[in-house]
């Protein structure tokens, strides 16, 4: 069990860490910068979460489930109603739970958005931390070659992945006038989840692993909802005559496909 927690931890620990080198990237930028930035910073945290909710949540995860010999479509469907549906209900109790120094009124949209984007991020890396600790801790009970590389090479994908993902929370609030550290602290915490959640599932490896489609799926609802409800209603303007946030979008979404179709 000892060398299963060591082998998840530093798998994790490889995919925190470019989660870290992607929310650097605010370092680089100036702030402020021009409303076409802020569209496109936008636009790309759009595109990225797109292509991410289809190829790094939701194939996995019909295909997860049909291996575990359950069906393909309702873990994928029923999580992703279910991720929706959980933050549909929270952006109406997030201005009512939180303290009155941190309340948001409708028209401080960046910081109900801010919150939004943080979260969805976040909930989409426990399931990776989870899928990350399970490969690890197959590999380190047994012998066989295969299962180690398979293990290296599912923490390495979801490393370079992680990257343009911590860089999609950054930036965005980087534009928004979140402080440069505070932004380069909230995209790393992003992804702290992943290797608390791998020793967990480790831990409790028999009970987890058949939930891990639908927690896939759930994180991928949250995902398309921020997207559509928060990213790209600002990154797309109609009245705009210029297709900066379409850009961003597009760009994010291609890279991120790109990524996960190739390290897949």
């Amino acid at each position: 069990m000892v060398h299963a927690l060591l082998w998840a931890s530093a798998g994790t620990g490889f995919t925190t860490l470019m989660t870290t080198a992607g929310a650097a990237m605010v370092f680089f930028f100036r702030r402020p910068a021009s409303s076409r930035l802020h569209q496109i910073m936008l636009g790309f945290a759009a595109g990225v979460m797109i292509a991410s909710s289809m190829w790094s949540l939701l194939i996995p995860a019909i295909q997860l489930s049909l291996d575990l010999g359950g069906s393909g479509w309702l873990p994928a469907a029923g999580g992703s109603l279910l991720g929706i549906l959980f933050l549909l209900i929270l952006g109406d109790l997030l201005p009512h739970l939180a303290p009155e120094s941190f309340r948001f009124h409708p028209d401080q949209l960046s910081r109900r958005r801010t919150a939004m984007l943080v979260l969805a991020v976040t909930l989409h890396n426990i399931p990776e931390g989870m899928a990350v600790g399970v490969s690890c801790a197959l590999a380190a009970q047994g012998e066989d070659p295969a299962l180690m590389a398979s293990a290296l090479a599912l923490a390495v994908g979801i490393g370079i992945q992680n990257f343009p993902e911590g860089a999609a929370i950054s930036l965005p609030l980087l534009q928004e006038g979140t402080p440069r550290c505070r932004a380069f602290l909230l995209g790393t915490a992003s992804g702290l989840v992943e290797p608390l959640f791998a020793l967990l599932t480790v831990l409790a490896a028999g009970t987890v692993q058949a939930l891990l489609p639908w927690l896939l799926s759930f994180a991928a609802g949250c995902m398309l909802y921020v997207v559509v409800e928060e990213l790209i209603p600002e990154a797309v303007v109609p009245e705009s005559r210029d297709h900066f946030g379409t850009l961003g979008v597009m760009s994010g979404f291609l890279i991120m496909m790109i990524l996960d179709v190739a390290l897949g």
